[in-house]
């Protein structure tokens, strides 16, 4: 090796790699990441608007004091939003119950 000549990305004559190529690894890594979430996200929604698009049909509800129509996919988001509520209240709840237990 030539004197004053150190080998791109290595700090100094140790063979580890510099800190800078450490932070451009995690930056790589982090950029895999968000290129998953963000294929990830895409499928979801791709997914969500064919599952919409495929239950535009109008059905009969039954109400307790009534009934009437509306778009399938209508009636299952307010069920699903309906479950949603109900799981997040019932979670609080037994949040506050364990606090107020001491545990």
């Amino acid at each position: 090796m030539v004197r004053g000549y150190h080998q791109p990305g290595m700090a100094g004559t140790t063979g580890q790699p510099r800190p800078a190529d450490k932070r451009d690894q995690q930056v790589k890594r982090r950029d895999r990441g968000e290129l998953s979430r963000t294929i990830a996200i895409l499928v979801l929604a791709l997914a969500v608007i064919l599952f919409a698009v495929k239950n535009l049909k109008q059905v009969q509800v039954d109400w307790i004091v009534g009934s009437g129509s509306a778009p399938l996919i209508v009636v299952i988001l307010i069920t699903l939003l309906v479950g949603f509520v109900i799981s997040h209240l019932a979670g609080r709840l037994s949040r506050r119950k364990k606090r107020a237990d001491g545990g």
